[in-house]
């Protein structure tokens, strides 16, 4: 750091390390990356990766009658139309997990939680 060093008209000097420099400019992809993450598009991103994956792992048919939902702590919360497909989804939870596993090694899904919601189409 600099130092400044100064003299009051009483004779005393006095010295700073503390003298603040202009900053230097950010590169580029400093500055997108943390309007991203301010924005959140990295979770839209996220999102959309794992909604293809879901339905790439569960296949068309149920795909349809489900919608992903929040992806915390390596949970995958799933929102499934009625509670018949919940349990069904439920009996093949490993085979999905392992799927989903194989598409989204990144994402380290651990376990999903289905529920019954409102799924669009």
């Amino acid at each position: 750091m600099a130092q400044q060093t100064w003299q009051r008209d009483n004779g005393e000097v006095h010295e700073r390390d503390d003298v603040i420099r202009p900053k230097r400019p950010k590169a580029i992809a400093d500055v997108l990356g943390e309007l991203m993450a301010r924005r959140g598009y990295g979770r839209v991103q996220a999102h959309d990766a794992l909604a293809e994956a879901w339905a790439r792992a569960v296949g068309s048919d149920v795909a349809g009658s489900t919608r992903v939902g929040a992806f915390r702590r390596g949970t995958l919360e799933v929102v499934v139309a009625h509670s018949t497909l919940v349990q069904e989804l439920a009996f093949q939870k490993v085979a999905i997990l392992k799927q989903l596993g194989k598409l989204l090694p990144e994402h380290a899904i651990s376990d999903l939680r289905f529920r019954v919601g409102v799924v669009e189409s």
